[in-house]
């Protein structure tokens, strides 16, 4: 069975061109750091805006190393966090298949445990 983060954002106004820039240079960024070249990372959907006033949509299916596993949320959520703090007015609801992720005004998305003991660091870690 599969786990997967689910992300969107809707507002009643469309993306600007430099909104739409902004979200393309972080999903880029956000890529080019990820820590697991073979496992699913930030993924937006083709269609997003498909649905009405839905301006960013997207999902990462979550490893099933489960020593990969907080590493992927912590890197996808902390994007997530960045794409919300760049597209002001947007609704955002972002969850873990059934269990919503809550957002935080200073530390964003993040979820009970993420950052502490060095669950999150990533790649090499002991």
């Amino acid at each position: 069975m599969s786990v997967s983060l689910y992300y969107r954002a809707s507002r009643a106004v469309p993306l600007t061109k430099a909104e739409t820039a902004t979200v393309e240079r972080i999903v880029a960024a956000r890529m080019s750091s990820f820590p697991y070249p073979d496992e699913e990372g930030l993924h937006l959907y083709d269609g997003s805006g498909s649905e009405p006033g839905e301006v960013v949509a997207g999902s990462t299916k979550m490893p099933f190393d489960p020593t990969r596993a907080l590493p992927v949320i912590a890197h996808v959520l902390d994007a997530v966090t960045e794409l919300r703090r760049s597209l002001p007015g947007a609704r955002w609801h972002v969850h873990l298949d059934d269990l919503d992720v809550p957002w935080d005004e200073n530390d964003g998305y993040v979820l009970p445990g993420m950052r502490g003991g060095g669950l999150a660091t990533g790649p090499g870690t002991p």
